[in-house]
This record gives C-alpha cells, sequence and structure tokens, in this order.
C-alpha cells in the first residue's frame, strides 16, 4: 500500500515536472523525507528516474512537435550545451557546497527564480532576441546552482530559456532532456562513492508512478497555446522562489519584520490577475481553441 501510494505521489510530481520542466524532485524529495525516508536513500533514486523520464519525455516531446531536436536545430545544440555545462557547473560549485551557508544559498536562489519568474510574466507577449552567450550563461548559472543546492535546475534553465529567446514549449522538451543527463551524471557519481546500495522497491515505485505520466503530461503541452503556457511557467517558477523563501522563514516572521512586503505581494498578486484576465479573454476564441484541438488530432 506505501508503494502504491508512492507511485501516486510520482505520477503527480512527474505530471508537473514534464507539463512545465520543473517540481519533480522539487516536490518529491520533501514528500519522501516526511514518509521516513533518509536523503541519501532518496536522492540517487530520484536521479535515476529523472534520467530516464527525462529522456522519455524528450522524445515525445519531440514526436508531438512540441520540440525539435534534430541534429542541426537550435533547440539540439542548445540541450547539448546546457548538458556540458551541467558537468562543468557541479563540479566547479562541489568547494562551495561545503564551505557556504545554506540557507543563503536558498535564499540566493530563490530571490533568482522570483526575478526571472516576475520578468518572464511581464514580458511573456515579448519576443526575446536569441542569443548563443544567454544559453551559455544560463548552462552554467543553473548546474552552479544545482551543484550547491541539489534542485533549482528545472525552473532556471525553462525561465531562462524563454528569456533567451527559445519558445516556451521547446523549452519544456530541452529541459527534459538537459536534465536527464545531468541527472545521470548524480547516478553515476553515487554508484561510484556508495556502490549499487539502492532501494530497488523505492526505486521501481518512483520509476513506474513517473513514466505512466509522460503521455498525459506531453500532450497536455502540445494542448495549451504558447503565451498561457508561458504565464503558467512564469507563475510556477515564482511560486517556487516564494516556496524556498518560506522554507528558510516562517512566512509570518518575514511579514512581521518586513511589514512593506504586504503590499508588494498585493501588488504581484494584481497584476498577475489582471494579465490572466486579459490573455484569457483574448484567448477563448472558440474557432482558435477547435483549430488547435484539430491539428492535434
Amino acid at each position: 500500500m506505501k508503494y502504491l501510494l508512492i507511485t501516486g505521489i510520482a505520477f503527480l510530481s512527474e505530471s508537473i515536472d514534464s507539463s512545465l520542466g520543473m517540481g519533480y524532485g522539487t516536490l518529491l524529495t520533501p514528500i519522501l523525507i516526511l514518509m521516513g525516508y533518509e536523503p541519501l536513500e532518496i536522492v540517487p533514486l530520484i536521479l535515476f528516474s529523472e534520467f530516464i523520464t527525462g529522456l522519455l519525455a524528450a522524445t515525445m516531446h519531440h514526436k508531438k512537435g512540441n520540440v525539435n531536436f534534430q541534429k542541426d536545430s537550435i533547440e539540439f545544440k542548445t540541450a547539448a550545451i546546457l548538458t556540458a555545462c551541467s558537468i562543468l557547473g557541479t563540479v566547479a560549485a562541489s568547494y562551495l557546497a561545503i564551505t557556504l551557508n545554506k540557507e543563503i544559498v536558498k535564499l540566493y536562489i530563490a530571490i533568482l527564480l522570483i526575478v526571472i519568474g516576475f520578468t518572464s510574466f511581464i514580458g511573456f507577449k515579448k519576443k526575446h532576441n536569441f542569443s548563443w552567450n544567454k544559453v551559455l550563461g544560463l548552462g552554467l548559472l543553473a548546474s552552479f546552482n544545482k551543484g550547491i543546492s541539489g534542485g533549482a535546475y528545472g525552473p532556471l534553465v525553462t525561465g531562462g530559456q524563454i528569456l533567451s529567446g527559445i519558445r516556451s514549449k521547446s523549452a519544456v522538451g530541452i529541459t527534459s532532456l538537459s536534465e536527464g543527463f545531468t541527472c545521470l551524471v548524480g547516478v553515476i557519481s553515487y554508484i561510484c562513492l556508495n556502490g549499487f546500495n539502492f532501494n530497488y522497491h523505492l526505486g521501481l515505485a518512483l520509476l513506474i508512478g513517473a513514466l505512466l505520466s509522460i503521455p498525459v503530461s506531453v500532450n497536455l503541452v502540445a494542448l495549451i497555446r504558447e503565451n498561457i503556457l508561458k504565464i503558467i511557467l512564469s507563475i510556477a517558477i515564482i511560486s517556487l522562489g516564494f516556496f524556498n523563501i518560506f522554507s528558510i522563514v516562517e512566512p509570518l516572521t518575514i511579514l512581521t519584520k518586513y511589514p512593506f512586503i504586504i503590499p508588494f505581494f498585493l501588488l504581484i498578486t494584481s497584476l498577475i490577475l489582471i494579465k490572466l484576465y486579459r490573455e484569457a479573454k483574448s484567448a477563448i476564441d472558440k474557432g482558435n481553441i477547435y483549430g488547435d484541438i484539430r491539428k492535434i488530432e
């Protein structure tokens, strides 16, 4: 019964991750720790399941037309750069991971996510010029963050790609592929350090749940319009940023010390609701919706 529950949680977590390019490890790790599992028991299994599902999700995104992974395409080259950077950034961050205060690292990443998410949200209709320099800088920064914190790779890479001029649907597929190979590096590292001492029942439950979710997620991305997806991605990134802040300091403590945050938070919420209303109003065009559905079918 316990493993059936874990399979269901993995299904929901991977559904979010394959749809938005983020959230699998962020959601799953704290839940499994609350269920009594040790971090060293959880992390390698999550990395392994992310490696398998990342490659499969990327393949299905490619077949569905959400992203183009042909050898000469920008998307394939972007994924290759992000994957190469993941190795360099992780190695460079290993020293700082030991010396830096974990709460400072969490706060830094939380602020970075909020800035990227908010910037992406405000300019969701703006077309950003593509730049290889932006992609290279993004890859190094995202992998560096994963090396010192163990997370924030997906939301940072997905949001950063949008700001680098890549379509949001392509960004989700690229993130799946690059994070899959990044997780492979992590799995190999764990095997070298600790051998094959895995909880195979837990690993199987995670893998089954994650695999079952991929067809649902890929079709969902294909169905959602580009601007709507960009808004959803932006809000998800901002939310993860605030989640990281609240994992360090309780919300009531922050509001007591810094009461000016309340009007700031209300302003951001109002802007988000106004933008969502305007976009939804223009998007609810039955001809366009039915046309999109017919294309998918």
